[in-house]
């Protein structure tokens, strides 16, 4: 059995998302519930970072872009990465877009003193700032340049889809996007609502 390392409105939503769409038995483990699961994580991955998978035979995957490629290519039914090799590509260059140009940015946000030598309130400020709005102007980007790899209504989501409608979660994102990228923010909640995943998007962001 897979398991998953994570805790609730976090990116293992995106993981946890993805093994529901595969199909396949998982135990989710809250790694905020207790001491004990937190010191399990840290054996499992120094970093502390999640989400972090055991596959069912006892290896370690870590690195969100890593467990979808993983589980896209030994859940090929699932369709969370396209049959198509030119399709498959550009899904995974997506994939490795969000994790590099957003997901780190909210590593910055959410933690800027480990980006700074001296962390005073000032710089501390300017630093969340500048990230933010990086990242936002990231996601222009991203609307822009993979319109054409996302899911439509009927389609059966993808890796990329889950990717995206979790973290444009944080930081402002999703309000930013209304704005600026109207039909981009329409359609994550298209996949807010889909009717497989929205269960999972309830638990780790209940209304």
């Amino acid at each position: 059995m897979y398991q998953l390392y994570g805790y609730q409105n976090s990116g293992a939503a995106a993981i946890e998302a993805a093994l529901v769409l595969c199909g396949v038995a998982f135990r989710f483990i809250d790694v905020e519930s207790s001491a004990e699961a937190a010191q399990d994580l840290r054996k499992l991955n120094p970093l502390k970072q999640i989400p972090t998978l055991q596959l069912p035979d006892g290896s370690i995957l870590t690195e969100s872009a890593a467990i979808l490629i993983h589980l896209g290519l030994t859940f090929p039914e699932s369709k969370l990465l396209p049959d198509n090799p030119a399709d498959r590509d550009q899904a995974i260059r997506g994939l490795v877009y969000i994790v590099s140009n957003c997901y780190a940015a909210i590593g910055v946000i959410d933690y800027p003193e480990r980006w700074l030598a001296e962390a005073d309130d000032a710089s501390r400020k300017n630093l969340i700032a500048g990230s933010r709005a990086r990242l936002h102007w990231s996601w222009e980007v991203f609307a822009d340049q993979f319109s054409a790899e996302l899911y439509l209504d009927d389609e059966r989501p993808g890796a990329l889809d889950v990717l995206a409608a979790v973290i444009t979660r944080w930081a402002g994102t999703r309000e930013h996007l209304r704005n600026t990228r109207p039909g981009f923010f329409a359609w994550l909640e298209r996949i807010d609502r889909h009717p497989i995943l929205a269960p999972v998007f309830a638990r780790h962001w209940p209304s």
